[in-house]
């Protein structure tokens, strides 16, 4: 099953034209990884499958809906639904535990208190941070604070695990970790994972691995 279908994706910002022209189908379940030099565009192609930007020409189809319809409200609503995002800088809120950072996109969706809290818990259990449900931040190790991330993503679980540069903080024990623990949410929870790296250790692991190079695949 196709999870995500990209067709003649162009971006450009002002003069410069970043994205060239991108064709992807990635299927459901998939574990893809995107590689490139800097400045190659992965990010940017990241963030509109992502439907954090929008394409300045081409379709997008994620989950069988098609993105270029959707309207900023209903963008809204499906992002937060069907995406989960784990960028290189965890971004949690200091001021909160890692049980209420988990839990933050399940209230912005709607859900119980309790339903969120329990299913942040099951994450936590899942991911050996049950100790830690209650510790803020910056009483967590990096490698503990990019898994809390991880579990936030997860939260609403999502169709689309979208990792950018996910590990390009970590040490190489705690990389590797991390990178293993994205094969086994997706066999747990059959979700797809779209990873943007550098480190091309992590990138083969990958069921395929993309090379963007002038704005194209």
């Amino acid at each position: 099953m196709t999870m995500i279908k990209a067709a003649n994706i162009h971006k450009s910002y002002g003069d410069l034209k970043v994205l060239k022209g991108i064709d992807l189908i990635i299927n459901k379940g998939e574990i893809i990884s995107i590689v490139g030099a800097s400045g190659a565009g992965k990010t940017t192609l990241l963030h509109i499958l992502g439907t954090l930007d929008r394409a300045d020409s081409g379709t997008l189809e994620i989950n069988n809906t098609i993105i270029n319809q959707l309207n900023d409200k209903r963008l809204s609503a499906f992002r937060n639904k069907d995406i989960g995002f784990v960028f290189q800088f965890h971004h949690l809120l200091p001021e909160f535990t890692a049980l209420e950072n988990i839990c933050i996109p399940a209230y912005i969706a709607g859900v119980s208190k309790k339903e969120a809290i329990e299913s942040a818990n099951e994450l936590l259990s899942f991911l050996g941070l049950e100790d830690r449900a209650h510790h803020k931040p910056s009483e967590l190790s990096g490698g503990e604070q990019q898994r809390v991330a991880v579990a936030r993503a997860l939260i609403n679980k999502p169709a689309v695990v979208l990792a950018d540069e996910p590990s390009g903080n970590l040490d190489s024990t705690n990389a590797k970790d991390l990178h293993k623990l994205f094969f086994t949410l997706r066999d747990k929870f059959n979700q797809t994972f779209v990873i943007v790296t550098h480190n091309e250790e992590l990138a083969d692991m990958a069921d395929r691995k993309l090379t963007i190079k002038d704005g194209v695949i």
